[in-house]
Formats: C-alpha cells, structure tokens, sequence
C-alpha cells in the first residue's frame, strides 16, 4: 500500500531537520511515512548535519569552466566553501569538476535542475554536496552556473587560475580570437557587450552623477549637456565590450579586433569567486581565546 506523503508532514520533516524539501520528502518516501525513522535514517546519511552548516558564509571555491569537444557547447560554474584551503582538497576539486562535466553534458536551466542532476552511481549533485559537507567539516553551496550553446558560431573560455573564469560565444567558431576576447574580459569587467545592451537606469544614474558634476564648473547650460553627452559616451565605451581598448593591443577596440576577424561576440559569462558575499572578518587570535574560555 502506498503511503500519501502530505505537505504538512514535509513542512514538519523540514523545521526538524533544517533540511530541504526534496531531501525531507525523499526520507518519508523512504521511511514509508514514519516521520522518526525518516528522522533516523537522515541523520546517518549527514543531510541534516549538511543543513545546520547552510548559514554558515561560504566565500572561498573555485570556478571551473568545460568546452564541448566540437567547441559548440560550454558551462561555467562557481562553487563556493569557507576556506580556501578546503578549495583545494581533493574531494572538492573532483566535486566541482564533475558538476561542471555535469552541466555540459546536461540539459538544465534551473538551480533545481541542477542539484538533481545525477552524477556517479546515480548521486545527485545535492546528495554529493551535502556527503562533501558532512566529510570536510564546512558549508558548500552551488552558487551559480551557466551554459552557452552556439548553434552557428563557436564557444571558447579562459579560467585564471581556479578563482575566475570566462565563457563567450561568437557568432563564427575561432578558438584563438575567442580564448584572446575571454582573457580581455578576465581583466577588464565589462557589464555587457554592447552600448545597447547598458540599462535606462544605469545610464540615467551616471548622467546625474556628470550633471552635479559639470554643474560645478558654472559654464552655460548648453555647455554642460555637450560635457555630459561626452561623458556618458566615454562612460558606455569604459563598460561595454566592444567599447573597451583590447589589452594587447589598445590602440585598436574588441568590437574592431572582432569586425576586422569577419566575427562578432554575441554574449559572455564571467564569474569570480566570492564576488558580491560579504566576508566575514576573521580574528584568529580573538577564536582561540574564545575556545580556551569555552574549554
């Protein structure tokens, strides 16, 4: 006889553990509905201690970035954990690169997708996540991916070193121009690609900002909207792709280095480890006091 799995009894499971949905309702699944046994069986399998590390900050990991074998297809990922020295233990290494192999070969677009995704015997990402938790001692998060697929053109990517990577897609396959505008993306964060692609709202914000500014300068009102027209072309050309000078040669543009190869750079990912989570300010002398108190 099957078991009705409710909501009630997933939303009980969950403020018991602090674990989440899919993984609560899979244990009362498996335990036939018998919420202690569902309990039980979790807490062996170190999902709920996995959970209890879930708010801990987790701004250290690595990048990891794969192109499909005809170029056609690549996925970039950032997986995070607290320190940098577990960024580099095996295990989490050979997590990251799996889920990145993972990602490629998949066909997902959400979060949700993604921690389903089976990987070796069948784990899924989630449950090797959250094994690597309960083995290494700290929080490991998911925290993003994404995946280009050129239909006509060519991919091409650049990881520096393990804590930033960059995938593009050009409108015509050409791995060297691709690797080159990639690295170019690496130093110089741009927002976007072209001048049309900045928002109404960025660009209404910097052209206050030059107003206030040029305001300073007492010149003529027609005087000022020319300095600041100038400024906010300058402004798009400083964040925008094909505005920016090439790094290896800035007397001449990317969009220019692209136009002159018959090519074109339809989109781009670039992500850095860490980018955008509040660290948390560690004092090592301050712990150890604290845990020579507590003993």
């Amino acid at each position: 006889m099957s078991i009705t799995i409710s909501a009630a009894m997933v939303k009980e499971l969950r403020e018991r553990t602090s674990s989440g949905m899919m993984e609560c309702k899979k244990a009362l699944v498996e335990a036939e509905g018998d919420m202690e046994l569902a309990i039980e069986n979790m807490r062996k399998a170190g999902l709920a201690k996995a959970d209890k590390k879930s708010g801990r900050i987790a701004a250290e990991g690595i990048i990891g970035v794969q192109v499909s074998p005809d170029g056609k297809t690549v996925a970039i990922v950032d997986i995070n954990c607290e320190t940098d020295f577990v960024a580099k233990a095996d295990d989490f290494v050979s997590f990251v690169k799996n889920v990145t192999v993972g990602i490629l070969n998949a066909d997902i677009q959400t979060e949700e997708q993604l921690l389903a995704m089976p990987l070796e015997d069948g784990v899924t990402v989630d449950e090797m996540r959250r094994g690597l938790i309960a083995k290494l001692g700290e929080n490991i998060t998911v925290r993003r991916f994404e995946k280009f697929t050129a239909s006509e053109g060519g991919t091409a990517c650049y990881l520096h070193g393990s804590k930033m990577g960059v995938i593009v897609e050009l409108a015509v396959a050409d791995p060297e121009l691709g690797k080159d505008v990639a690295m170019h993306i690496a130093a110089s964060k741009p927002i976007c690609v072209s001048e049309d692609q900045v928002s109404p709202e960025t660009i209404a914000k910097e052209k206050e900002i030059f107003m206030a500014q040029a305001a300073e300068s007492g010149k003529p009102a027609e005087i000022i909207e020319k300095m600041v027209v100038g400024r906010i072309s300058k402004f798009l050309a400083e964040v925008t792709l094909l505005g920016q000078p090439f790094i290896k040669d800035d007397k001449i543009t990317v969009g220019k280095l692209a136009a002159s190869k018959g090519n074109k750079v339809i989109r781009f990912s670039r992500f850095e480890v860490g980018e955008g989570i509040e660290k948390k300010e560690e004092n090592f002398a301050e712990e150890v006091m604290a845990q020579v108190r507590g003993s």
